[in-house]
C-alpha cells in the first residue's frame, strides 16, 4: 500500500512540480484546492492535477468562512503588522491548512505536504496549524529536502522539469515577480521586487487603479456595524446595497479598487529572521479598518480601548507568525469578542483618489452624549467639579516640584 499524502495544491508551477515529485517518490497524493477568492479556473486546476497523477482532487470553497471567521476577527482588533500590512496572506494560510487536515481525516491520511519555501513565513503558518490540529501528522516539505533543492535550483529548472514531464505551465523563465491573490488582497514579491528601490509598474496592479486615474467624483458610502462586524454597505452614489458578508466585502473591493484605495509598499520582518519587500493591494480591508476605528471611537470605553490597543501589535504578530490556533491567540480572541459587544452603528465615508475619508458617524449604543459634551448647556455636568479633579491629578506633580527645589 502506498502512503497517502494530502497536498495543498494551487495548480501553479511549484505545487504541480511537487505533486509529480511526490508521485515519483512513491506516494499516493490527494490534492486539496482551497478557493479563498483567488479567481482561478478550478476545474482546469483539478484536470491538471489528475493529469499529473493525483488520485483525488478536492476543491473547497472557503471564501465565506475566510471573511467571517478570519478577516472579520482580525478587523475587530484592527490588526495590522508593523503598521502597514493588513495580513491578507497570513490570515488565509491557517484556514487552508485546516481544510487540508479535514481532507486528510476524511481520506484516512496521516501525511501532509505544502509548497512553501524554506525562506518564507508560509511554511511556519502551515505547519504550526498542522501540528496544532493534527499533532501526529507527518509533514513532507520538498523545499527543505536536500534532494529536491539539488534538483531544483530555480524556476528555470522547475519549468524544464514540467515541460519534460508533460505538465502544462503558464509560467515563463523571465517572470519578474510572484503574486499571491485571495479575496482580501493580492501580494507581489520576489524577482525584481527584491530590489527595494524598484517601483512596481502601474500595469502590474490587479485590484486597484492608480489614485491619479481614479474618478474625479467621490463615491459616498455608509458602512453599518453590529458588535464590531460590518453587516451592511450602502453605496449612495450608485444606489447599491450589500448585506451579506461575502457580498459586501466583494463590493468594497470593487469600489475601493475603482477609487485607488488600498495600496501598500513596504519592507517587513519575516518570522524566520530576514527582511523582505512586499507590495500589497487591500481595498476592502483598508476601508473597513478605517470605518471600524471610527465607530469604536463613538462606542468603546476608553480604558477598554487602551488595553485592547496595547495588544494589537501582539495579536498582529501572532497572526503574521502563524499562531492562529495557539492557546494565547484563543485567549486574545475571547478578549476581542468582549471588547466589541457594543461597537454598533453607522460610519459615513467618502472614497476619493486613494483616500477613505470619514464624513460622520451615528450609533444607538454609543457613549457620546451631546448634552454632556456641549459647550452651550450643562447637560448634567458640573464644570466646577473639574477644579478638584485637576488638583488631585496635579498633587504628585507639585510634590515632585517641591523636591526638585530643595
Amino acid at each position: 500500500m502506498k502512503e497517502k499524502v494530502v497536498l495543498a495544491y494551487s495548480g501553479g508551477l511549484d505545487t504541480s512540480v511537487i505533486l509529480k515529485w511526490l508521485i515519483d517518490k512513491g506516494y499516493d497524493v490527494v490534492c486539496m484546492i482551497a478557493d479563498v477568492g483567488q479567481k482561478e479556473d478550478f476545474a482546469a486546476a483539478k484536470k491538471k492535477a489528475m493529469l499529473i497523477g493525483a488520485s483525488k482532487v478536492f476543491i473547497e470553497d472557503v471564501r465565506k468562512e475566510f471573511i467571517i471567521d478570519f478577516v472579520f476577527t482580525a478587523l475587530k482588533c484592527n490588526a495590522i503588522y508593523e503598521g502597514k500590512y493588513l495580513l491578507g496572506t497570513s490570515l488565509a494560510r491557517p484556514l487552508i491548512a485546516k481544510k487540508q487536515i479535514e481532507t486528510a481525516i476524511k481520506e484516512k491520511a496521516s501525511m501532509l505536504s505544502h509548497g512553501a519555501t524554506g525562506k518564507g513565513n508560509d511554511q511556519v503558518r502551515f505547519e504550526l496549524t498542522y501540528y496544532t490540529l493534527m499533532p501526529n501528522a507527518k509533514v513532507i516539505v520538498p523545499w527543505r529536502e536536500r534532494e529536491f533543492l539539488e534538483k531544483f535550483k530555480g524556476r528555470k529548472d522547475m519549468i524544464e522539469f514540467a515541460m519534460s514531464n508533460g505538465i502544462p505551465v503558464k509560467a515563463t523563465k523571465d517572470k519578474p515577480y510572484s503574486t499571491d491573490p485571495n479575496i482580501m488582497h493580492i501580494s507581489y514579491e520576489a524577482g525584481v521586487l527584491e530590489d527595494p528601490r524598484y517601483t512596481l509598474e502601474e500595469g502590474a496592479f490587479q485590484m486597484t487603479v492608480s489614485p491619479k486615474n481614479a474618478p474625479e467624483k467621490a463615491t459616498e458610502i455608509t458602512i453599518e456595524f453590529m458588535d464590531g462586524v460590518p453587516v451592511k454597505v450602502e453605496d449612495h452614489t450608485n444606489g447599491i446595497v450589500k448585506k451579506d458578508a461575502l457580498g459586501l466585502f466583494e463590493y468594497l473591493n470593487k469600489i475601493g479598487g475603482e477609487n485607488g484605495i488600498g495600496r501598500a509598499d513596504l519592507v517587513e520582518d519575516r518570522y524566520v529572521g530576514m527582511k523582505s519587500r512586499g507590495v500589497y493591494e487591500t481595498p476592502a480591508g483598508t476601508i473597513l479598518r478605517i470605518a471600524h476605528l471610527d465607530i469604536e471611537g463613538m462606542t468603546m470605553d476608553r480604558e477598554v480601548m487602551q488595553i485592547r490597543d496595547s495588544l494589537v501589535p501582539k495579536i498582529s504578530q501572532l497572526i503574521y507568525n502563524g499562531f492562529w490556533y495557539s492557546p494565547e491567540m484563543g485567549l486574545l480572541k475571547a478578549m476581542i469578542e468582549k471588547s466589541q459587544e457594543k461597537v454598533s452603528g453607522k460610519v459615513h465615508l467618502e472614497l476619493y483618489k486613494g483616500n477613505t475619508i470619514v464624513k460622520g458617524r451615528e450609533s444607538s449604543t454609543g457613549l457620546y452624549d451631546k448634552k454632556i459634551a456641549s459647550m452651550d448647556e450643562e447637560g448634567g455636568y458640573d464644570q466646577t467639579d473639574a477644579s478638584g479633579f485637576i488638583k488631585l491629578n496635579a498633587l504628585r506633580l507639585r510634590l515632585n516640584a517641591r523636591r526638585m527645589n530643595k
